[in-house]
Order: C-alpha cells, then structure tokens, then sequence
C-alpha cells in the first residue's frame, strides 16, 4: 500500500535532493500554500473541514499543477489523519480492498480516520468505483480523489454524491510569480544555493507559457537557472531565450498580462461580433500559438454568446458552453477543433445585444431601488399568519389559465410598466418581439396606480 510520502514542512521527512524542484517546492502546510483561496480562505469549506476536523469526502477538480496532491497532504496532516496514496491509472479492485482493511486496522489501533488520496479518480471504472463506494457510505474510507476531467461525467452518481466537489482554479499570474520568487530564494529546498535573477521578459513568458501550471513554471525554471553561467559576480541572469529553451516553446509577440493579450481578445470578440469567421480564425489561433491558455477563450466564447447573441439565437450559449465542456475532456490539440467549431458558430449567428443592455439597467435600477417593497400578492405565504396579512392574496396561477399567461403586475407598485428589454427582429428573439409588445399593452390597461 502506498502512503503519502509528501514533503510536509521542514521537519518532516524531506523529498530526495535529486527530485526535480516542483517536488523539492512543495508546500507542507497552509502558510506556504499558494492560492486558491475561494477553498482555504478565512471561513471557506476546506478551512473550516481544518478548524473544526468535522470530516467528509471530497473529489478535487481542477487542472494539472493547481496543487491538488499537496493540498490532498495538508488536509490529512492539518487534521492528523491517517493517508493512503493510490492512483487510478494502476490501483485496481485489489488496492482498494488493501486500503479497507489497513484503514480498519489503524482506527482499531490509533482511533485515527484514514483518506484515501485515489489520484486520477476519473480512471477508476463503475466495478472499481461499485468496490469503493460502500466503504466511503460507512465511513471506513474518507474520500479525497483528484481529477482533472469533470467528475460528472467520470465518476458513478452515487459515489459522486457522498463527495462534495472542489473545484480548483489556474494559479494567476501574481500567485505563479510568488512561488517562482520562492523558489530563487530557498536555499534549503529551492535555488538559492545558485544566486539568479530572471530578466522582466523572461519572467513575464515563463509564467505565460506555464498557463497557471506551477509544475510547468518550477520544473523550466531549474532548468534555464541551472544551464544559464554565473557572471563575474556569480550572479545568473536568466533571459528570454533560456527561458524559451527550458520550456521548448519561442515568444510570440503576447504578453498575457499585458495590452497586446487584451488587443489580441478584443479582436477576437470584434470579429465574432462583426460576424466575420475567417478573422475570428485567424485571431483565435493566434493567441493559441502564443500560449493562451483554451480554456480562457472557451469562457470568452460563453461571454460573448450571452453578451453579443443573446435570444437572437439562445443555441450559441449552448455551443459554446458544449465547446468549453469538450475541452475539458479532451484537452489540446483535439479540444481546440470545438472551440474552433463555436467560434465560427457564433459569426455565423444573428446577434442582439439587448440581453445585455436590459440586464444592465436593471441592475442599474436595482441598486437604486433596493428597498422598493415585493408587491403582496406575489410573496410567499408558508403560514396561516401570512396568509392572514395578505401575502400571496389574489395572485392569479398564469397555468390555469388557458394562454398560459395572465396580465399580472409583479413589479413593486411604484415601478410598474418599467421595460427593460427590448427585443430585436432578428433571428428567435424577433419571433417573440410582437407577442411580448402585446402583452405589455394588456399589462398597462389593467394596472390601477391607486391599488
């Protein structure tokens, strides 16, 4: 049975000298833990599971270097638990049972809860998962699994709903640069003992090309440091070009932080809004080559579904939200062919923005108007007393209705017959353009300002 055998701060069992710096970097409590603080911030869930030891099972998505293996070792030494470590690509039916029994045999002995840390839990298959499930239901196993793919799609329903799922983002590029300043700096575990400095291009590639990877930005750096020759005053200046070396990948004129990705992006989403495919192409592939990251264009590509389409054709959120979702199973290069695929999707659309405007001034409106009172014949009446006052009196139920719809008022009395959103007569949304001015007409002809 394999046990965590992590790094867990500088008086534990330390990892091999030879191992490469990613493993020699990583963190071994929650003070050195970088990022992903929507988890581990002041009163979020994996910081109240530490305070409080209340345990449950947790499955940890997020993509490669996002730290979710070290984050799965803190949890169990923050907690003092007992840790087994398997990995789904070779752990099978027979590990599983393996890891049962030991975790019998340490609560008999220590009274100690055991995880099992099951990385790669995507790879497990319905018997293996069948296998496992009793066990996290009873309570012998607390579950901490680790994937990159999306957990509802891999993992059987039952398993996945006694496991709360954690979702980790890509490091920023501030979070990368603190951990890469570390590591320049650590004597100990890190290259301090090689005094160096990157140059600002180097540095500003190197976390770029790592596209929110601290594994990719750890592992590259050791090795431009490490091939860069000291000057005279034993300093290593690392530059771009030992950078592009280490990472096997040349700069493109793109600095992901900087104004050329924000000029690259905005002519991405002007081509899509101009209704130009062949541009919007051209522009994609761009800022691929240069190394952004697909999954960020792939919520741009969402964004502008919903900002520049709207209901002129509500199909291309769902094209692109089906692109984003393939990405992440397939990942690159063949997850690309459907980001691709709807971007070209939405050119090709209608557009309308008026989803976008009416959503705006209504939240205008809202921020001004936030004490403005819920009308009474639209509240929710759970009790006789609420009955009694009011709530819920005279609301008409638009189903029994035989249109399946009434001429009912449901903003506050003081805001009737606000419009917001004014439909185009392009594509769906001027399929519904004349019904809804209909029924606004019949709204204003029964609205009473003195009731």
């Amino acid at each position: 049975m394999q046990q965590m055998n992590l790094f867990l701060g500088r008086s534990s069992h330390p990892v091999r000298e030879n191992a490469p710096l990613a493993e020699r970097m990583r963190p071994g409590s929650l003070d050195e833990f970088v990022g992903q603080d929507h988890l581990l911030g002041r009163g979020k869930i994996l910081d109240r599971v530490i305070r409080s030891r209340r345990f449950q099972s947790f499955v940890l998505w997020g993509p490669p270097g996002s730290g979710k293996t070290t984050l799965a070792a803190i949890i169990a030494a923050q907690t003092q638990t007992h840790m087994i470590h398997l990995s789904a690509v070779m752990a099978g039916t027979r590990e599983i049972r393996e890891a049962v029994t030991e975790a019998k045999q340490v609560w008999a002995k220590q009274k100690l809860r055991t995880w099992l840390f099951m990385d790669e839990i995507h790879r497990l298959n319905k018997a293996q998962q069948d296998t496992l499930l009793p066990h996290i239901e009873n309570g012998t196993l607390l579950l901490l699994g680790a994937t990159t793919e999306n957990p509802s799609f891999e993992i059987i329903r039952p398993l996945l709903s006694r496991a709360r799922v954690l979702v980790l983002n890509h490091l920023s590029d501030a979070e990368l640069g603190n951990i890469v300043h570390r590591a320049l700096e650590d004597r100990d575990r890190g290259l301090g003992n090689f005094p160096s400095r990157l140059t600002e291009d180097a540095e500003a590639f190197l976390l770029s090309a790592a596209g929110g990877d601290a594994r990719i930005a750890l592992n590259a750096l050791e090795v431009a440091v490490l091939t860069t020759p000291p000057d005279p005053q034993n300093i290593r200046l690392v530059d771009l070009n030992a950078v592009q070396e280490a990472l096997q990948r040349k700069a493109v004129h793109y600095d992901k932080g900087g104004e050329e990705h924000f000029n690259l992006i905005s002519a991405l989403h002007k081509s899509v809004r101009g209704s130009d495919p062949d541009a919007a192409l051209y522009w994609l592939a761009r800022m691929l080559d240069a190394g952004e990251e697909p999954l960020y264009l792939a919520r741009r590509a969402i964004r502008m579904a919903s900002e520049d389409i709207g209901l002129a054709d509500p199909f291309a959120l769902v094209e692109a939200v089906s692109a984003f979702q393939t990405y992440q199973v397939l990942g690159s290069p063949e997850g690309e062919l459907a980001l691709a695929q709807a971007i070209v999707y939405l050119c090709l659309a209608p557009k309308s923005n008026k989803i976008y405007e009416a959503f705006g001034n209504a939240r205008e409106l809202a921020g001004k108007t936030g004490s403005a009172p819920v009308p009474p014949h639209i509240r929710n009446a759970p009790t006789q007393l609420l009955k009694t006052l009011g709530y819920g009196r005279n609301y008409r139920y638009p189903h029994d209705d035989p249109e399946g719809w009434v001429a009912e008022t449901y903003f506050p009395q003081n805001l009737a017959g606000t419009v917001f959103y004014h439909p185009t007569n392009r594509g769906w949304e001027g399929r519904w353009r004349e019904i809804l001015e209909k029924r606004r007409a019949r709204v204003r002809q029964t609205e009473d300002p003195s009731k």
